[in-house]
């Protein structure tokens, strides 16, 4: 890497991290427990707009992983979830009616929390649809995953964005308050991936899986990006670059071998697919608040509508962890 090009990318973390503390003012704290967090705390961070019906099974899903706080951003939701993230006693949360696209779709408040709360500490960032999977999950709680990626001197570890979603429409399922969303939405694409090389910043870039063939097959290119980089050791000079896509500095988005070997790696299932899905393509389509005006939106609303039927001959029911290791959705390494 050049030196002009070295330089250009520090000054871009900085200019974040300074749109990060700006965009910080537009929090207010609801109820603020974050004098518990503990030096050797995991903590996850999330923004959720009424997410109500998600909110106790995320809780609950995560606790059981381990994570030690919660630290949420609600942006202005009108249903009671608001109030439910408030009362738990190991959540920290915070509310702005501020536009969610002028804050790079919640980036830069969760840049400012981070940069405020989790530096030193391991911090898991994840959407209130999104449930991260390692390998040992079933046996071994996050704080394990930490304590490993310590001592193999790795600041930030990778997982592909897995879309889960039932078989036929998504309409016709029934989820309730609390349920587990796998128990419906348990089916996904074992193959249809395919990923590229950000030169700049090296990290890769993977698309595909049930919405690339589904709405985006005649524009593949426009299909969401599935790569993630959730959990960091952080550091306050950190940023996120787009969404948890990408990181500066850029050594954090090497998560991957660049000798062609495997490189332990995880998944996050996302549980978007359910039928609470029309709803939020309609609203989300008129908000227009997500990536360039809600684009991804309108395409699932012109379509295949609100209710679309993902499943096909090559889909494949979920059982594990150990299940997408041998798919190669996912590796172990040599976390043994």
């Amino acid at each position: 890497m050049s030196i002009l090009t070295s330089y250009r990318l520090r000054w871009q973390r900085k200019l974040l991290r300074i749109r990060a503390l700006r965009k910080g003012r537009e929090l207010v704290a609801v109820t603020d427990r974050t004098k518990d967090i503990a030096p050797n705390d995991v903590l996850l961070f999330c923004t959720f707009r009424n997410e109500d019906i998600r909110l106790p099974f995320f809780f609950d899903y995560y606790r059981k992983l381990g994570i030690n706080h919660f630290l949420m951003i609600d942006n202005g939701s009108e249903d009671a979830g608001s109030d439910f993230a408030r009362d738990q006693p190991d959540v920290s949360l915070w509310r702005t009616d501020a536009p969610y696209g002028e804050a790079r779709y919640g980036v830069d408040w969760l840049t400012y929390l981070q940069g405020k709360y989790a530096h030193g500490h391991w911090a898991l960032t994840v959407d209130v649809d999104e449930f991260f999977v390692y390998p040992f999950c079933d046996t071994r709680p996050i704080r394990a995953l930490a304590d490993w990626l310590d001592a193999s001197d790795l600041r930030s570890f990778g997982a592909m964005l897995l879309d889960m979603y039932p078989k036929g429409p998504v309409s016709q399922t029934t989820y309730r308050r609390g349920d587990d969303p796998f128990q419906t939405a348990n089916w996904f694409d074992p193959g249809n991936y395919f990923m590229s090389q950000n030169k700049l910043l090296k990290n890769l870039w993977i698309q595909g899986g049930p919405r690339a063939r589904s709405f985006f097959a005649s524009k593949p290119k426009q299909a969401p990006a599935l790569n993630k980089i959730p959990f960091v050791k952080w550091r306050r000079p950190y940023a996120y670059v787009s969404s948890t896509h990408m990181m500066l500095p850029r050594g954090l988005n090497l998560v991957y071998d660049q000798q062609g070997g495997e490189k332990t790696s995880g998944i996050l299932l996302h549980a978007k697919f359910l039928n609470t899905f029309g709803d939020r393509v309609l609203e989300e389509a008129k908000r227009a608040e997500h990536y360039k005006g809600g684009r991804e939106y309108r395409t699932y609303a012109e379509r295949q509508g609100a209710d679309p039927d993902l499943w096909c001959q090559w889909s494949e029911q979920y059982i594990n962890w150990r299940q997408l290791e041998v798919l190669g959705l996912m590796s172990k390494g040599n976390w043994a």
